[in-house]
């Protein structure tokens, strides 16, 4: 790895794009929790953080993207669209949020996996992770989701991620972001996220996990 290159990807939090502001709470019930449905007029997530969006312009590659808030289908959805494309080895755009406010990491322990609704142009699409384990910007936990073009909820266990650029197990103690990717292939992105929550698998009370 060159000092160019690693210079180039600590430049993931210079170009970063902030996406809302302030502070909300959080709804859960015995067996989720809101992350965001994007109902918040701020741009807020429920955790009370802000969505970022970056590409691989970041390292030196050519993808492209657009990032809105919009209406579909009478609800706000988050919206990323763009060209991912594998010069000069690039090949992602991608949507991500901190968990925590105070920029630090969260204990998700408690939960099995993360709840997604989406819907878009097939391609290939992951959730990202990254914990306080993961010291350089190439260094994440990655699982596959799939996306159609009708709205499809979709459950994806924390066992199910990989580790990317590190021999760790995933530290669910220490939860740093959360990110949706399309990565790793050149085709057009297209993808609505319409809610995103951790769940527990019913008929396991939360208190005695």
């Amino acid at each position: 790895m060159t000092r160019a290159l690693v210079s180039a990807l600590g430049g993931l939090l210079a170009g970063v794009v902030m996406l809302g502001v302030n502070a909300a709470e959080t709804e859960k019930t015995d067996n989720t929790m809101l992350i965001d449905d994007f109902s918040r007029a701020d741009g807020n997530s429920a955790l009370g953080t802000r969505w970022e969006s970056f590409t691989d312009r970041v390292m030196g590659g050519v993808s492209d993207m657009q990032v809105e808030y919009r209406e579909s289908d009478g609800q706000r959805v988050l919206h990323m669209a763009g060209q991912v494309r594998l010069e000069n080895r690039g090949g992602f755009i991608q949507v991500r949020l901190p968990v925590d406010p105070a920029g630090g990491s969260i204990d998700a322990s408690a939960w099995d996996g993360i709840s997604i609704r989406v819907r878009g142009r097939p391609g290939a699409y992951y959730l990202h992770l990254r914990t306080r384990q993961n010291w350089m910007p190439w260094q994440y936990f990655r699982a596959p989701m799939e996306v159609g073009r009708d709205w499809q909820e979709q459950r994806i266990a924390f066992d199910e991620f990989a580790g990317v650029s590190t021999r760790r197990k995933l530290d669910l103690d220490a939860l740093k972001s959360i990110a949706v990717v399309a990565y790793g292939e050149a085709f057009e992105a297209d993808i609505e996220i319409a809610r995103i929550g951790f769940y527990a698998r019913h008929g396991e009370p939360l208190a005695d996990r």
